[in-house]
């Protein structure tokens, strides 16, 4: 049975999937997005230039893949149509899955609500509306891409729904949509989405059949996963392998070699645990050398030394065959580094992620730091105290390091 290559987040998301997606989908016939919406967002630097995607797939770049977003995406039809803005001749080369659920204005005005309303408990949401969409999506009453194609139909569904919602909406402080404007957006996003859309289950199935290349990329991180994550500062689907199954219409069988992505620190933004979180120097230092502000929204992320004992439980749950280790030159230049390779939980020494991750505080071990590596695309170059890093990771994990990238830009990057 031909089989479909994977590329996941391990860590609670931002480690730098784009470049790598960038880097494979040189090698690869198709590359699908499975699962998040535009909450995420990939970093790619190519050629000196630097694109920010959001839900069109990092294969975009190659102009010889054909890129889809599959049925476990939430869409944004403003947003999409703003990114393929960016891109000519998009026809043939992207697909939009006509099972994928949207995002109306609406969404993101709950979203935000709930966001005011929990007040100094708040998960720390990008307010784009990607939970309410999903959550519609669960309780049956979300809209699907496909129904734009009859946009008069659509507009009925929709209408009926914020009516019969609107008591529950003005007490959250939701102003309803303008019918007349719904209705001009709904012909606007049909017009622009309509030569895309298309059955991309049926479409992936027949890629496979004919053995064609295929790459799922997914969105956010593992930590992230709506079941596995620290839950609730979680994104609201399956982050991890998984999760292209039920988002591409794939079975188990057909998912091949599964590469995960981690930073060789850790970072994550908004509320929720962060054991391995620096709030110090150093944490500032990672943050101001790595470029640590949000692709989606521009928050500052929050800093940290790896953390082993996540990256295990990430590998064990997506079953990863190597891990692709991300701006390890953003290291460069510290006298000392850390990897947390335990947690103290409740006077005890465990190495595995309890169910509540507060209560943890991380056991690291030190290692000597290294002057540079920036740049360095052969292992044998590397400096002793970065391989001897390197093998630390590769220990703890019981995973290989099979990728290390050693700047933004796709060539320096080194393949074992």
């Amino acid at each position: 049975m031909n089989q479909a290559d994977l590329i996941v987040g391990l860590q609670w998301g931002d480690e730098g999937k784009g470049k790598i997606v960038d880097m494979m989908a040189q090698e690869y016939e198709v590359v699908a997005r499975f699962a998040g919406g535009h909450n995420a967002g990939h970093t790619i630097v190519t050629g000196g230039k630097k694109y920010a995607l959001h839900l069109i797939p990092s294969g975009i770049l190659n102009p010889d893949a054909v890129n889809v977003i599959g049925n476990g995406v939430v869409v944004c039809p403003a947003n999409l149509m703003k990114e393929m803005a960016q891109f000519e001749n998009l026809e043939g080369r992207l697909w939009l899955s006509d099972k994928a659920h949207l995002i109306l204005p609406y969404h993101q005005l709950i979203d935000q609500a709930k966001e005011r309303m929990r007040g100094d408990k708040a998960i720390g949401t990008t307010g784009r509306g990607i939970g309410p969409a999903y959550a519609d999506k669960i309780s049956r009453s979300g809209h699907r891409v496909g129904e734009l194609k009859e946009v008069e139909s659509l507009f009925e569904k929709v209408m009926e729904y914020l009516e019969q919602n609107a008591a529950v909406f003005g007490a959250m402080g939701v102003e309803m949509p303008d019918a007349a404007k719904l209705r001009t957006d709904l012909e606007r996003y049909r017009d622009g989405l309509m030569p895309y859309i298309t059955d991309t289950t049926q479409m992936i199935w027949r890629d496979l059949e004919a053995g064609r290349k295929i790459l799922f990329e997914g969105a956010q991180g593992t930590m992230l996963d709506i079941d596995h994550g620290t839950y609730p500062f979680v994104t609201s689907s399956n982050t991890i392998a998984g999760g292209a199954c039920t988002g591409m219409g794939v079975s188990p069988k057909q998912i091949g070699k599964v590469t995960g992505i981690a930073k060789a620190y850790c970072t994550r933004v908004g509320n929720g645990p962060f054991p391995s979180e620096d709030f110090g120097e150093d944490g500032e230092r990672l943050r101001q050398q790595g470029h640590e502000f949000g692709t989606t929204t521009g928050r500052p992320r929050r800093c940290g030394w790896f953390d082993a004992v996540a990256i295990r439980y990430a590998c064990a749950l997506n079953g990863c065959d190597q891990i692709a280790l991300m701006k390890l030159d953003v290291l460069d230049g510290f006298d000392e580094i850390k990897i947390c390779t335990g947690y103290e939980f409740e006077g005890e020494t465990i190495d595995y992620v309890p169910y509540d991750l507060e209560k943890v505080k991380p056991i690291y071990e030190t290692f000597p730091g290294w002057e540079r590596v920036e740049g360095i695309s052969d292992y044998d170059k590397l400096p002793d105290s970065a391989k001897a890093y390197i093998e630390t990771i590769e220990r703890v994990s019981g995973v290989k390091v099979g990728i290390i990238s050693t700047s933004p830009d796709r060539e320096d990057t080194i393949v074992r």
